[in-house]
């Protein structure tokens, strides 16, 4: 019988070896929780599609906040659920819309602890729920739709986001909000360019979330599923655009695109971990048929081993307390 010559084994046979050679490694800090905030409501609301994940008040997503600021993650997204809706989506730029208030409140509550950001797009606020304004023959138009974003931009940095997740997929967005942005002072507001974002079917309990109004899809303007050069393609035009980090989304089925953006620009790429992504793995460890801490762990290792230095996860806080919770049974062994 021939004896193998090499041994790969020796560096998986004891749990303490396993970790001492560990590619790669998660921590809390890399983890940014996405919420959702409703105008309207006196108490946070269940979203049926997304299992443990709430629409919030702006009470009650302080809270959250304060939480995940004590868990240790890195920073929270904000979207903003308006009680109504417009052609043009103007509670985006109210200062009393409900993403600008709760944008003020968290920054107040645990704006030294952890990052508060906020998506800057207008589907959430539109009464045809694309991600801008249409023309007259009911398509998006671009052009008009920057203007939009570029006072949607000063209205979040003056309610004090310190990060602005431009995920509407127009071109040209990240200049024009970079460029509005430093003529009124605020060079100091990241910007977060959802740069590689696809047409995904994985979309579905996020406009639960949101109660979306979209009739039609978003193929105009959000990439083909089945285009991968393409979605290298806009991460080096919006790093040339002024982009202080690029976004690929959604996370788990776009693996091979998050590598080849991860190994061609020269500033921090983060993915997002999407509603489907998670209604699928809550949905299955319901039914018995996977071990949920385990494909929830595994399912957030696989996207930061394919280059993301941060991902956007549901679970970042539950993920966090796992994390810690590891990370005091090794200590508990020492002296």
């Amino acid at each position: 019988m021939s004896i193998p010559e090499t041994r790969p084994r020796r560096l998986r046979q004891q749990p303490a070896i396993r970790r001492l050679v560990s590619e790669t490694r998660l921590d809390p800090a890399e983890l940014v929780l996405p919420m959702f905030v409703r105008e309207g409501v006196s108490e946070p609301v269940e979203i049926s599609s997304m299992p443990g994940v709430r629409q919030h008040t702006v009470d009650s997503a302080k809270r959250a906040a304060a939480e995940a600021a004590a868990a240790g993650i890195g920073g929270v997204m904000l979207f903003g659920v308006p009680a109504e809706r417009d052609a043009v989506g103007s509670g985006a730029t109210d200062p009393d819309g409900i993403l600008n208030v709760a944008t003020r409140a968290l920054v107040a509550e645990v704006g030294d602890a952890l990052v508060v950001q906020t998506d800057l797009c207008l589907d959430e606020f539109t009464d045809h729920g694309h991600c801008g304004v249409l023309d007259d023959r009911g398509r998006v138009d671009n052009d008009r739709t920057l203007d939009r974003y570029r006072d949607m931009a000063l209205a979040q940095a003056e309610s004090g986001s310190a990060l602005l997740g431009l995920s509407g997929m127009m071109d040209g967005q990240v200049a024009a909000v970079r460029e509005t942005l430093d003529a009124a002072g605020f060079d100091d507001t990241i910007i977060l360019a959802y740069s590689a974002k696809f047409a995904s079917a994985l979309y579905g309990p996020f406009r639960e979330a949101v109660d979306s109004q979209l009739q039609g899809d978003r193929r105009t303007y959000q990439l083909d599923p089945a285009n991968r050069r393409e979605g290298l393609r806009e991460a080096l035009i919006d790093e040339a655009e002024g982009a202080d980090i690029v976004m690929v989304k959604p996370a788990g089925s776009f693996l091979d695109v998050l590598a080849d953006v991860a190994d061609t620009v020269s500033i921090p790429v983060w993915a997002y971990q999407v509603s489907g992504e998670y209604a699928m793995i809550e949905a299955a460890a319901r039914q018995g048929w996977i071990d949920r801490r385990r494909a929830i762990e595994e399912s957030v290792l696989s996207i930061k081993r394919a280059g993301a230095e941060v991902v956007l996860s549901y679970w970042a806080v539950e993920l966090a307390g796992w994390l810690d919770e590891a990370r005091g049974l090794r200590a508990g062994g020492t002296r």
